[in-house]
């Protein structure tokens, strides 16, 4: 998933507690013009996504879209203000874990009844959940991203492990003992594993899925709290064990996003790297001649190699004058051989069934294949309908977990503040 700056609570409840106002279409001469903001931003995905709406508009006349570029960085907060200011584009490019305070703030109009049958049917319904709130869906979901091992072929060949397979992932622990033994094999300075933990929750909560870890329990009252299980232990103590026991994860890229442990991956330093499955277009990119990686699935749980996504979604503006038209654009943009181009323009996974089957996405080269084996066991992430999950994601989670990866505190430190200081949180967005 891309990274995003959140807003704190009071922009959030902003939101949620006024509203949103105004509409972003517009209408010239009896045409109508749809503002669709994209996020895409590697080439080949501005360029997939800008030859979409050239195709749309040169076949739709009397509806014609256009296309304005926006940022990951900024979103949410320019997504706030636009909403405020009655200037919101009629296609909202997102994340699933974005929407929830804008679809229960009234931003977002509920797509149920404006989607044809054969997008709906099209994309499971466990993609679906991630864009559903209360009654409504608020948006399509239509990429996705799984969490691989990128490994240096040529270590793990030498080395003598056991390579994983779809079928037959590593557990957790014999995951931690991989990276053991690839740490002693490498020599002083290297390390069989580096974890790029920058933003270190949402990587801790989907992996955790794996384990039986949920964290955050709806009650009977529709309630949702956080309880810290030993299903949400596996994931975070398997990465203190590596860093501060074991040795063999490298402290110094705690602290680092994915793109920053490239250099030190290319030059042998660490023998794998977990990272999103669309890290793989800046490794073909950017990997020294004569480099050879491969791609792993990550390590399963007693659930199996179930892993918690927020897919890349498109919704309609509730206040849009135009949310049929706009709905119909969205169905183009998705039919099954336009969310292909999609997703090999971001490197990602198709939600839709038809798209998925493709050969294209199921080939051996770059990875694709092990991708694909993994969509199957995607499921929504953990975090997907908390409704002040940015809070509790920038004030407790994040800063509980940095230190705790760094061997300041300790398991019993990192429940009581993700519980007991989530909590606090969680209820002034629930009252």
């Amino acid at each position: 998933m891309r990274v995003r700056m959140l807003t704190a609570a009071a922009a959030a409840l902003t939101v949620v507690l006024s509203g949103c106002s105004g509409g972003g279409a517009g209408n010239t001469d009896g045409r109508i013009t749809l503002r669709f903001q994209s996020l895409a931003w590697q080439k080949e995905s501005v360029d997939a996504n800008k030859e979409l709406v050239k195709e749309w508009n040169a076949s739709h006349p009397g509806i014609q879209v256009q296309y304005v570029q926006g940022s990951w960085d900024s979103v949410h907060d320019q997504l706030l203000t636009s909403f405020e200011g009655g200037e919101a584009p009629d296609v909202i490019h997102d994340a699933s874990d974005d929407l929830a305070d804008f679809a229960y703030g009234g931003c977002l109009a509920d797509l149920s009844e404006l989607l044809p049958q054969r997008l709906r049917s099209d994309i499971p319904h466990r993609s679906w959940e991630t864009t559903t709130f209360g009654k409504g869906i608020y948006g399509v979901p239509f990429l996705q991203e799984p969490r691989v091992l990128i490994a240096n072929k040529k270590i793990l060949d030498a080395s003598g492990v056991r390579l994983p397979t779809d079928q037959r992932p590593w557990s957790w622990e014999e995951f931690r003992e991989v990276t053991k033994t690839l740490t002693a094999k490498m020599g002083k300075g290297k390390y069989g594993i580096a974890w790029p933990l920058k933003e270190p929750v949402s990587v801790t909560l989907n992996l955790g899925l794996s384990a039986g870890g949920r964290l955050f329990h709806r009650g009977d009252d529709g309630k949702v709290t956080v309880e810290f299980t030993d299903g949400d232990a596996v994931v975070p103590g398997t990465i203190d064990a590596q860093v501060n026991t074991d040795k063999s994860a490298s402290r110094t890229t705690l602290g680092s996003g994915g793109s920053d442990t490239l250099p030190g991956f290319f030059g042998g330093k660490y023998a794998m790297v977990p990272l999103g499955f669309s890290y793989r277009q800046q490794i073909v990119q950017q990997a020294p001649k004569g480099f050879e990686w491969t791609v792993l699935p990550a390590p399963a749980g007693p659930e199996g190699p179930a892993q918690g996504v927020s897919p890349q979604t498109l919704s309609v503006a509730e206040d849009s004058p135009y949310k049929k038209e706009a709905a119909q654009f969205i169905d183009f943009m998705l039919r099954p051989r336009n969310m292909v181009r999609l997703a090999k323009g971001d490197w990602m996974l198709p939600t839709g069934t038809e798209a998925l089957a493709d050969p294209a996405l199921h080939t051996a080269k770059d990875g694709w294949a092990t991708g694909a084996a993994l969509a199957r066991d995607l499921r929504s992430a953990p975090a997907q309908s908390v409704r002040g999950y940015p809070e509790w994601k920038d004030k407790v989670a994040t800063p509980a977990l940095q230190e705790y990866y760094s061997g300041a505190i300790g398991t019993g430190e990192l429940r009581r503040r993700l519980v007991r200081d989530g909590n606090l949180v969680l209820a002034r967005y629930q009252r």
